[in-house]
C-alpha cells in the first residue's frame, strides 16, 4: 500500500496545532476532560489525512492513524523535554511511559478519523449525475 506522504503531513499538522492549542488551554484540568480533548483531536487529524488520500476507507484509517501517531510522538517529545526542565526526570519518566501507553489509544482516533474522511470524500465525488439531460 503506498502511503500519500502529503497528506499525512497534513493530518499531523492539524494534529499538532490542535494539540498545542488544547495544551495551552486545557492545562490542569480534569484527566476526563483532558482524555475527551485528545481523542476529539485525534479524530480531527485523522480525518484530515483521510479527506485528502480519500481512495478506500482502510487506506484513510491508515493514513490517519500514521498522521496522529507522529503528533502525538513530537507532543510527546516537547512535553517530556520541558518536564525534565522544568520538573525533573521522575516525573519526566511518568510523562513518558504515560505517553507512550497513550500512543495505542491516541492511534484509534485517527484512524476512525481517516476512515470517515476517506468515506465522506468517496460520497462526495460519487454524486456525479450522469447522463442529464439540459
Amino acid at each position: 500500500m503506498n502511503i500519500n506522504w502529503s497528506a499525512v503531513v497534513t493530518g499531523f499538522v492539524v494534529t499538532l496545532v490542535l494539540g498545542f492549542i488544547s495544551g495551552v488551554i486545557y492545562v490542569g484540568s480534569e484527566a476526563s476532560v483532558v482524555v475527551l480533548y485528545w481523542g476529539t483531536i485525534g479524530v480531527l487529524g485523522g480525518l484530515a489525512a483521510g479527506y485528502l488520500v480519500g481512495g478506500t476507507v482502510g487506506s484513510g484509517a491508515l493514513h490517519g492513524g500514521i498522521a496522529t501517531v507522529f503528533g502525538s510522538l513530537i507532543l510527546l517529545a516537547i512535553a517530556a523535554f520541558t518536564t525534565l526542565l522544568f520538573a525533573g526526570v521522575v516525573p519526566t519518566f511518568g510523562v513518558v511511559v504515560l505517553g507512550l501507553l497513550m500512543l495505542a489509544f491516541y492511534a484509534i482516533p485517527g484512524a476512525l478519523g481517516g476512515a470517515i474522511g476517506s468515506w465522506a470524500k468517496g460520497r462526495r465525488t460519487s454524486r456525479e449525475v450522469v447522463g442529464a439531460r439540459a
